[in-house]
């Protein structure tokens, strides 16, 4: 059962029946990234993955943005001023992190060994605000959506695992272009580049996401968990034999199962399998 979620701040949390409902709601700041966001993001899939009544996650954002990038004034500023010898502004409450039940240093790990997520990017998704989802299982934009890995505009290198998952997504020459220029393109652009995996109209954006998020959710959670797992270290294994010794292993893992048990009994009666 999962524990109740601490008191967000920058984020909202709800359920639509089996699925979890994450939204970034910074609004008035196109929802530009902090560590407090972190925080509880990372509290929020914590919890989400502790449910039992839930099968998925979905990502999008409050307002007219997904994520505009991280919040430089309030993130960097004091960084800056300690640099000039000035004295460095308030920082943020140390109380979401003492409240929080999950660990924010890791959140590529978190991505790829959660529940099924699904990104709705209903808007500028920016340096950080991309590479937040790009660990995750599907990216789906609305039409208007803009996107940057602008980190060389702002005289910094990609983060997040970013500069493996651009070329994984996109291959070499899109995932250079994209992150030498750190130029903004559109969601058809994107999808043409592989960056993301479906567009559709934003009145739409969250209730595909959903349907997506669910269908993924249906299936049994430990074997979704090995089969990410299997995708995330067998995506740059050269080694075959490594790569089928690690198959093998969570096919054996799989089949002592009650969801195969399960999926074989409902196939020889012809029904639908209950795996939740």
């Amino acid at each position: 059962m999962a524990q109740s979620p601490m008191s967000y701040e920058q984020i909202t949390y709800e359920t639509r029946d089996d699925v979890a409902l994450i939204t970034l709601n910074r609004p008035d700041r196109l929802n530009a990234w902090t560590r407090q966001m972190s925080i509880e993001l990372c509290d929020a899939v914590g919890n989400a993955n502790g449910d039992s009544a839930l099968g998925a996650i979905v990502f999008t954002g409050a307002g007219r943005g997904f994520c505009a990038g991280a919040d430089i004034e309030r993130q960097f500023k004091s960084q800056l001023d300690k640099a000039a010898g000035g004295q460095a502004p308030e920082t943020e409450s140390a109380a979401p992190k003492e409240r929080s039940q999950h660990n924010p240093t890791d959140w590529v790990k978190l991505c790829r060994s959660s529940k099924p997520m699904v990104a709705a990017i209903n808007g500028p998704a920016v340096g950080i605000g991309l590479t937040l989802v790009l660990p995750m299982d599907r990216i789906i934009a609305s039409e208007g959506a803009k996107l940057s890995c602008r980190f060389v505009k702002m005289g910094i290198t990609p983060e997040l695992a970013s500069s493996h998952f651009l070329v994984q997504r996109c291959g070499w020459g899109s995932a250079s272009d994209l992150a030498l220029s750190g130029r903004m393109i559109s969601a058809a652009e994107a999808l043409e580049a592989g960056l993301i995996d479906e567009v559709v109209p934003a009145d739409r954006l969250v209730d595909a996401a959903i349907e997506k998020a669910r269908e993924y959710g249906s299936n049994p959670e430990p074997q979704l968990l090995m089969i990410k797992d299997l995708l995330t270290r067998n995506a740059c294994e050269t080694d075959i034999d490594e790569v089928q010794r690690r198959e093998g292993a969570a096919l054996a893992e799989a089949y002592k199962t009650p969801h195969f048990a399960e999926a074989v009994d409902a196939f020889l009666n012809k029904r639908p399998p209950k795996f939740r």
